[in-house]
């Protein structure tokens, strides 16, 4: 399998699948801004690893926003570690709510979410009111178009909230007119009564994001096709030595780094997830602080040989770079995959592999790295 091969399908996809699906996403952003707006919560739920990482990568995206001017809204992840999911999901969720399904096997939850008065989102026929099915057997550019669709949700939602006449149960109340420069904003000026005006305008965004990404995990894969050779040549060596592979990420970058465990354990590789323990984490945030966790992880579970396997969207978040230093002082190997330039680890050199993401926006980064990352397992072997 070659890089170039492994571009080519994501870009014929991902250009069809949202094709196909713009229109619908941008009356779900419509229908979940409503469900906001009367208090509702996201309830994102999966039960396999992988369909975990994107519960909780969902979760933290709506809770926690990264880019300027996106309001926190209320989302709960749930996974298999905290007992059966439709069990959890009737416990927790509320007619307001909206229930997102991830995985082939949550039928039963999301029924349970329907019982209890839950809009409904899925990605797989399991029964839910919104289902967006991609156009691959491949379970990797599956989830990368996943990810890229709740993304584009948690940043268009916001768009309704500008508008909001055009919500059920609220009467309008501008809060300023783009006027002379509505061409260049125009979610800006709103128009209260023509909600088909504004979810065309939706459209068209989700059109503009699904475009970018497709360019930006060109740029990621083609870019870096010799990097990721090369890091995947350390990687079956270090496995092929009885070695094993260390992931770490903050936010985002955790719930991908349990995608990037979640996968090389089910190809039947030795991994570690150095975000998994909320335990482990939060003594050493606590009696050491917060740029400690991984090198303090490094240092318990990592041998001369193995592979440590980082995440960052800036490059520069000092836990890290703490556990990169770690890694090479104990003669580990190192990978990051990091966006904008680069940041510190990419101009200092930090890691013996990186995967420069050229983007400052944080959704689409995450994006490409997941394409990064899925390519890097499938070059392993």
């Amino acid at each position: 399998m070659t890089v170039a091969a492994l571009l080519a399908e994501r870009t014929e996809c991902n250009a069809r699948f949202f094709e196909d699906s713009a229109g619908s996403l941008a009356r779900l952003c419509h229908r979940m801004a409503e469900r906001f707006a009367r208090g509702g919560r996201l309830i994102a739920f999966g039960r396999s690893p992988a369909a975990r990482s994107d519960a909780r990568h969902v979760a933290v995206e709506f809770v926690h926003p990264v880019i300027v001017g996106k309001r926190a809204l209320p989302a709960i992840g749930l996974a298999g570690e905290g007992g059966d999911i439709a069990s959890q999901v009737s416990l927790i969720a509320a007619p307001d709510d909206m229930a997102m399904g991830f995985g082939s096997d949550c039928d039963d939850a999301v029924a349970a979410a329907i019982g209890r008065g839950c809009l409904t989102i899925a990605f797989a026929p399991v029964g839910a009111e919104w289902q967006f099915e991609p156009p691959t057997s491949d379970p990797d550019i599956c989830q990368e178009l996943v990810e890229t669709l709740y993304h584009v949700l948690w940043e268009l939602v916001h768009v309704f909230f500008e508008h909001r006449g055009l919500l059920k149960g609220r009467s309008e109340r501008r809060a300023h007119d783009a006027g002379a420069s509505s061409f260049l904003y125009p979610f800006l000026d709103e128009r209260e009564t023509n909600l088909d005006a504004v979810l065309k305008d939706v459209r068209r965004s989700v059109l503009m994001k699904a475009n970018e990404i497709g360019e930006l995990r060109e740029q990621t894969l083609t870019d870096n096709a010799s990097v990721l050779m090369d890091a995947a040549s350390t990687l079956r060596a270090s496995f092929d030595h009885g070695g094993k592979l260390l992931a770490l990420g903050n936010g985002g970058s955790a719930t991908d780094a349990m995608d990037v465990v979640a996968d090389f354990r089910a190809a039947g590789r030795p991994a570690i997830d150095l975000t998994e323990d909320p335990g482990i984490l939060t003594a050493i945030a606590n009696d050491i602080g917060v740029e400690a966790i991984f090198s303090r992880q490094v240092i318990a579970y990592g041998a001369a040989g193995d592979v440590v396997l980082a995440l960052s969207t800036s490059g520069n978040s000092g836990n890290v770079i703490h556990a990169l230093a770690e890694a090479r002082r104990r003669g580990l190997h190192t990978i990051a995959l990091v966006g904008y330039d680069g940041g510190r680890v990419a101009g200092e050199e930090l890691a013996d592999h990186v995967v420069v993401t050229r983007s400052e926006h944080i959704p689409r980064i995450q994006e490409a790295q997941a394409s990064a990352y899925h390519a890097l397992r499938e070059l392993v072997g």
